[in-house]
């Protein structure tokens, strides 16, 4: 008969998807529990304070990625006080950067330009803005892919010292050049980590959502008690893996057939 394999990474960015995904759901508390990180490790506080001892300037923190995970972090640090500015690649994401209260950072593309040029674009416009940054933020992945470099080494040699900066994608190669898998790096003076898991940091609430996630995902299959796979429902059909033992995930067929290795026959002589 064969296994029927569905999988958690492949649920659609769409509304109805929503309640089923797991993605959305462990990025909301490592955004939350990466401000938490940091403000216990940065060597100032948050928010404004002004006291009879002087006036304490809000952090400054500068969020690259738009996703749950950075938006959540951004929502978080706004809330702990500090200024905030965002960035991301994608028009669509400033405006939500925005409505959070944070500052969006616009790079505007130039005509015509390669990818390479577009990125060197962004990481020479970005240097002023990580330069008066006390805590930096990367959050940008492409499901699927390898992390994008954000931060190039002579981006964070503009960092000043006592910064610290959080890779949050560095479990697919990183968006800084320097960070580590759950390794801590000083650089210069600036202090870059990766952490990999920090939803297993809040063990309840993630538990919670994940399992809230499952919960509503059987619900989507069930009709009258049984599981029932509807390929014209277009939640399930992307999520699909395989079916009877069959892959009939189109993707996923394709980079499977993308990877084979090529083999040459050889004429004997």
């Amino acid at each position: 008969t064969g296994a029927t394999v569905f999988s958690l990474d492949l649920v659609p960015r769409s509304t109805r998807a929503q309640s089923v995904d797991v993605l959305s759901s462990m990025a909301t508390v490592v955004g939350f529990q990466t401000v938490l990180m940091a403000a216990h490790r940065m060597p100032k506080l948050f928010p404004l304070l002004i006291t009879a001892a002087g006036t304490i300037p809000p952090a400054k923190v500068v969020v690259l990625g738009a996703g749950v995970a950075g938006l959540q972090a951004m929502a978080i640090s706004r809330r702990l006080g500090a200024t905030v500015e965002g960035f991301d690649i994608r028009p669509e994401a400033l405006e939500q950067i925005r409505s959070l209260g944070a500052k969006s950072i616009d790079l505007p593309a130039e005509e015509e330009e390669t990818p390479l040029e577009r990125d060197q674009r962004i990481q020479k416009g970005m240097i002023p803005y990580l330069a008066e940054a006390d805590l930096v933020i990367t959050a940008a992945q492409i499901p699927g892919a390898k992390s994008p470099i954000l931060v190039t080494q002579e981006m964070v040699e503009a960092m000043k010292p006592g910064a610290l900066l959080v890779d949050l994608a560095v479990q697919r190669g990183g968006n800084c050049a320097l960070s580590e898998t759950d390794v801590e790096v000083v650089h210069q003076g600036v202090t870059i980590l990766g952490p990999s898991n920090l939803a297993a940091d809040m063990a309840l609430s993630a538990s919670r959502m994940f399992a809230n996630n499952l919960l509503n995902l059987v619900q989507l299959l069930s009709d009258e008690g049984q599981i029932v796979i509807n390929r014209e429902d277009e939640v399930v059909d992307t999520m699909l893996v395989a079916e009877k033992g069959e892959i009939v995930n189109q993707a996923i067929v394709q980079k499977l057939n993308a990877e084979e290795p090529q083999v040459t026959e050889r004429s004997e002589s």
